[in-house]
């Protein structure tokens, strides 16, 4: 467990950690309940079969 200085500090770490790693991994419906990353690896595959 981390030890922060200030309450900012850790709600800045919270902040980087929920934009950076969760959502990049979770699933989302609107992109057919696949996360942002699988998502773009699979248009990337698309882009270059066309």
């Amino acid at each position: 467990m981390a030890n922060y200085q200030t309450r900012f500090e850790a709600q800045q770490n919270i902040l980087n950690y929920i934009l950076m790693f969760y959502n990049s991994r979770r699933l989302h419906s609107y992109l057919g309940y696949q996360s942002p990353n699988q998502y773009e690896q699979n248009m990337a595959k698309l882009e270059k079969a066309a």
